[in-house]
This record gives structure tokens, sequence and C-alpha cells, in this order.
């Protein structure tokens, strides 16, 4: 684009009777370009963004000879879809690009000015919940991505925040929880920010037409209503899209780490300082003053932190095992078949399926087991012959990880007539002192390179501190 000196310059130049070919040398321009700016009228504005804006120096727009048309067509129809009016322009000829036209029409599109709507509330009537991320640079240099779940009482400004591995609807439904029973009770609404981790489909309106089933059940089951508050909706605004970046600009970038730990003690300080000491800006009072009041409408909380149960539909596979996010929890061999509910807690996990059911420690180790003894001596019992109950033994001794699966395959090759008795041994100890020590003691075993029954239980008995079965000794 020639900017106004250049184009002052060209017509100095020709009024002084030089060639339109010697201007263009001159002047480092195409001959046609000296021809167009010799016709044009002379150059008095040298502000080149100025006068771009006032007479579209350039090259003409494609789209200029459409905007009348566009214009008609946005008063005629202010609702008409931006899409719509692209594709008829293009059914009438336009041949121009999509983002220019886009542009135009934002610019002609007449606006509708939104009331601003603040969120403010009664005492004990409602809570706002977020998830929030922030990068955290140690004092050592390292990094962390570190996530928390925030909740404020609008009324009383009393703040709860808890550090959470992800952004998943278990964490924040247990940390939700958490908070009602710090604060001491519930409030009528509790308003999220971010409805994608609690509701899976939506109209454009903002209306969720389908919650997350988990979610949902908690809510019900506290019985505490839900509202959502759209991020992206301008005229939606106040403290409840302020409380993430609160929470980091006042505690997460105010403060400097030596680790994680300290991280959790100083949150825990800032807390008491933000809730107990310092008044609120918003009211002037300090919070815990006002949730003394506002404690007074909370209504109890009906389920506890550690008696919170998620449930969750499941089937009794062919081996007697109920699978959750890659987990795995056995039930009786009676159950094969049956469906069941499965309930999560914190740290520990319940299987009903018909009239039978089960009670197991919570795995958090992807593609991790849960068997009970009991369990597979019914399993061993269910099964048929003799061959069938020694290859289902050697299966459970299989299922405790690759060192085991080494170890037995040692055994097999070394011993091919006799592993069956090496394998009802093993057994036996699974059965008696569980997966952890069992397996442990099989890799002992395997890093001396000794093979057999009689060595896994030597190494057993050095583990518990006494003797197990018959001992050999270990070269």
């Amino acid at each position: 684009m020639i900017g106004q000196m250049k184009r002052h310059e060209i017509q100095v130049l020709r009024k002084a009777g030089h060639e339109q070919l010697e201007i263009a040398e001159l002047t480092g321009t195409s001959e046609r370009s000296v021809r167009r700016i010799e016709d044009e009228p002379p150059v008095t504005q040298f502000d080149d963004k100025a006068a771009r804006k006032e007479h579209g120096v350039g090259r003409p727009s494609k789209l200029a000879d459409w905007l009348p048309t566009i214009a008609k067509w946005v008063a005629a129809e202010p609702d008409l879809m931006t899409l719509e009016l692209l594709r008829r322009a293009k059914e009438d000829g336009y041949d121009g690009s999509k983002s220019p036209f886009y542009a135009a029409v934002q610019r002609i599109r007449p606006k509708s000015p939104r009331p601003m709507v603040r969120f403010e509330g009664v005492a004990g009537e409602f809570t706002q919940h977020d998830f929030g991320s922030v990068e955290v640079r140690y004092l050592d240099g390292t990094k962390e991505r570190v996530r928390f779940f925030a909740s404020r009482l609008k009324w009383s400004r009393h703040v709860e925040v808890s550090l959470v591995p992800n952004e998943q609807v278990e964490a924040l439904v247990r940390s939700l929880v958490d908070h009602f029973y710090a604060i001491g009770g519930v409030p009528l609404l509790a308003v999220f920010d971010r409805p994608k981790t609690v509701a899976l489909k939506w109209k454009k309106d903002g209306t969720v037409t389908e919650w997350n089933s988990t979610f949902i059940q908690v809510m019900a089951e506290l019985r505490v209503g839900v509202e959502v508050c759209w991020p992206y909706r301008a005229n939606q605004k106040g403290s409840v899209e302020n409380l993430v970046g609160w929470v980091k600009g006042s505690f997460f970038k105010q403060r400097r780490f030596i680790d994680r730990r300290d991280l959790e003690q100083q949150l825990a300080q800032w807390l008491r300082e933000v809730n107990e000491e310092r008044p609120s800006r918003a009211t002037g009072v300090i919070p815990a003053e006002r949730l003394a009041e506002e404690r007074a409408r909370l209504r109890p909380l009906r389920v506890g932190p550690d008696e919170l149960m998620l449930r969750y539909p499941v089937q009794v596979g062919p081996t007697g095992m109920v699978v959750l996010d890659a987990r795995s929890y056995s039930m009786p061999p009676e159950a094969i078949g049956l469906s069941g509910t499965l309930f999560l807690g914190r740290e520990d996990v319940r299987v009903i399926a018909g009239r039978w059911s089960a009670a197991h420690e919570r795995i958090f180790e992807p593609g991790g087991k849960s068997v009970l003894p009991e369990h597979r001596t019914a399993m061993i019992a269910a099964v048929s012959g003799k061959r069938g109950r020694r290859y289902l033994k050697r299966q459970h001794l299989l299922e405790l990880g690759p060192e085991a699966i080494e170890y037995l395959t040692e055994i097999v090759h070394r011993r091919p007539r006799t592993w069956p008795s090496d394998v009802d041994e093993m057994h036996e100890l699974l059965q008696s002192f569980g997966d952890a020590m069992t397996r442990a003691a099989i890799g002992r075993a395997l890093s001396a390179q000794t093979y057999g029954a009689e060595y896994v239980c030597h190494h057993v008995g050095l583990l518990v501190g006494g003797v197990v079965g018959h001992s050999a000794e270990v070269h």
C-alpha cells in the first residue's frame, strides 16, 4: 500500500513534467500506480491511517458493494445468523472471503445492550463454586500445575479451597461435601461457573438438558438446588466469575513455596487469615463474624465427607469381577452375570449384585485388582475337575504381575511334572498372606534366581519375621 507522502511525491513530479515511467523508477512504484494516483484528488491528508479509513486507500474491497445489501437484510431480519447471510450473498454472486464478511455483519448488526446482573444474596441463600489451576514454581526451580476447587458463601464471604488431583466430577463432589462440612451446613442453591464439569448437554440459551448422573445424584442426596453461570455471557458478571481469579491473585501469585507440603501449609494459614482475621472488602466485616450469623440459615448436611458413596451400575463378569475405571473388584462366583451397583467411597468400595455383596479397600492404581481370599476359594470350589482348579490357581498367581508371570514360567519349564504342587503351595501363601506379601516374596526369589514354592515360603518367612511352611537353603 502506497502512503500519502509517496502519493504526494508522485503528483508533484507529474505536475513538474516528468514522464510516468521515469516517476515509477524514481519512487519505486509501478507505472500503473503512477497513472492511478495522477487521476486522484491532490493529497492534503498525510496521516496514512486516517486517510485509509476516510477514503479507503488501497485495493477496493470486494465487500464494499455488498454493504447496503447486508444492511438491508439485517434490518429486515435482525436475528438472522451470519452464516445464513453469507450463504445468501454467495448465491447472489459474492466471491470474497468469509472473515471480512463476518466483520462487516458485526459492525452493521445493531447492538442490544444487556443489563449487568450481579449475584448478590441473602444469608444462607447460595454458595459459589469453581475449579481453577495455576502453574507454581517452587524455590528449587521445579514447576507444578496445581489444581484447586474453591467455594464461597456469598453472604458471609467465607471461603474454602481444596487442592484436587483433577477437575473430574468425583473431585468436585467430594470437595463440595468437604466444604459444606467445614462451613457447617448447606445453602439453598449452589452456583457453578463452569457447567461443563457437571452438565453433559445444554441448549443455546444455557438450559441444561442432561446432567452428569454422579453429580446430580449427590446434589439430590444433599438436597441442594443447582444453578449455572455461563462464563462467556457478558451480562453475567460479578463475584461468581472472580472467585478463581481472586484465589490466584490473593494467594498463589503473592507467595513463594518451598515444595508442595509448604504450599498446603501456607494455604491453610491463608484461609485462616481471610476467614477469621481480615475484613472482607465487599462487606467490611470479618467473614467468620458473618458466618456465625449465616449458619442459622444453613440446613444440616445430610451426608458427611466420610459417608459419601458414589453409585455406579456394574455387571459381574464371567471371572467374578466387576470393573470401574480400569480397576477390578471380586465378587462371589454365585453373582457371575448379575447386574449390580458399585458404591465408591473415599477409601473403600462396596459392591451389591442381587443378594450378594462384597466390601473392598479402594484401588487407586489404574489396572489394579482386589480379590478377596474367600472369593478365590469359592471360585476354585466352583470349577469342576482337578485340572480346571489347578489352572485357576495358577491364574490367580499370574495376576500378581510381571514378576509372577516370569517366575511361574521358569517353574513350569524347570519342573514340568511337579509344578502343580508348587502352585498349590504358593496359592496357599497367597490366600494366607495376601497379594502384596506374596508378590514381594516372589520378587525376591526371582532376583536370587531360586525357583520353587519352597523359596517363596522362605522369603515370606523372612518378610513376616518367622518361619512359614518349609524353608530351603537359598544359595
